[in-house]
């Protein structure tokens, strides 16, 4: 299944298939896996965020002239392979079903070339790395591909809370600005022009959220590609945020405020998982 003179290498999670000699490893322990399931894991790691489509792997497995059960056979052989992945068709990490159509995967994909000569292998390797659409994974952040799949709905709902949250923050402390002043400067010392800082990113965070909230309403597709390119920036203003329930300082007392603003500090990062997770669902 590979070229006389070119071989590779591809690594996705903690896999890696190498379509020279025909192995799957996890973290470097070979799993067993039939020649069928393989090739079609390979085709679908050459095309990471792509439909590979039932008809396609059909003339790729079976050509013409053979006589088989596809459907029955090619479900039996993703099966195999998803069991092997220790994925779910159900809560797929991997592997997703479109139903009559084909798969997709879901992981980002790194890929080596080997070129080989009759003679000799030659040493050198371009590595190439391929992602998905929705996928931009971090070192300590949740990724994309370890999030279950969720109904839209209820992701929605939960999106649409958060930004109403906070837009209600922002028009109670416009609305009450001179209260936030006397505050800064009598509890806590704090120069007079710490207002002007609320006052100037709420002036961001409004359109911001009214952004989010449309775009949420309708659905829009792969909104996670772009939030997340600005998730850096909206982080800060929403850890601003987290400290409102200062504020209130004199109502609620230290305790409650500190205990506040300790759960919207999570709020960003959760905000983030949701929309990775509605990026997902759309698919």
């Amino acid at each position: 299944m590979t070229s006389e003179h070119s071989a590779r290498h591809f690594r996705f999670g903690a896999f890696e298939a190498d379509t020279k000699t025909g192995e799957l490893r996890k973290a470097g322990v070979r799993l067993r896996l039939p020649d069928q399931p393989f090739r079609v894991l390979v085709l679908l790691l050459e095309r990471p965020g792509e439909i590979l489509t039932r008809d396609e792997l059909r003339q790729q497995l079976w050509p013409d002239g053979t006589f088989v059960d596809f459907d029955h056979s090619l479900n039996s052989i993703v099966n195999k392979l998803r069991d092997v992945l220790g994925d779910s068709a159900n809560n797929p990490r991997f592997i997703e079903t479109l139903a009559r159509r084909g798969y997709r995967l879901l992981v980002p994909v790194s890929i080596s070339h080997v070129t080989e000569s009759p003679s000799r292998v030659s040493s050198a390797e371009a590595t190439l790395e391929v992602t998905t659409p929705s996928v931009i994974s971090g070192s300590l952040l949740t990724r994309a591909e370890d999030l279950p799949s969720v109904p839209q709905g209820y992701v929605r709902v939960l999106l649409l809370l958060i930004q109403v949250m906070y837009v209600s923050f922002y028009i109670a402390a416009l609305a009450h600005i001179s209260g936030i002043e006397d505050v800064m400067e009598q509890v806590f010392r704090l120069p007079g022009w710490i207002a002007v800082l609320a006052i100037v990113s709420a002036a961001i965070g409004i359109p911001v959220r009214l952004y989010l909230l449309s775009t949420f309403s309708f659905s829009v597709k792969h909104v996670g590609r772009r939030f997340l390119r600005i998730f850096v920036p909206v982080f800060l203003l929403d850890a601003w945020w987290a400290l409102a329930p200062f504020f209130l300082i004199r109502h609620i007392g230290w305790g409650l405020a500190l205990a506040a603003t300790a759960a919207l500090l999570y709020v960003p990062f959760a905000q983030r998982t949701l929309i990775l997770m509605h990026d997902r669902s759309d698919r």
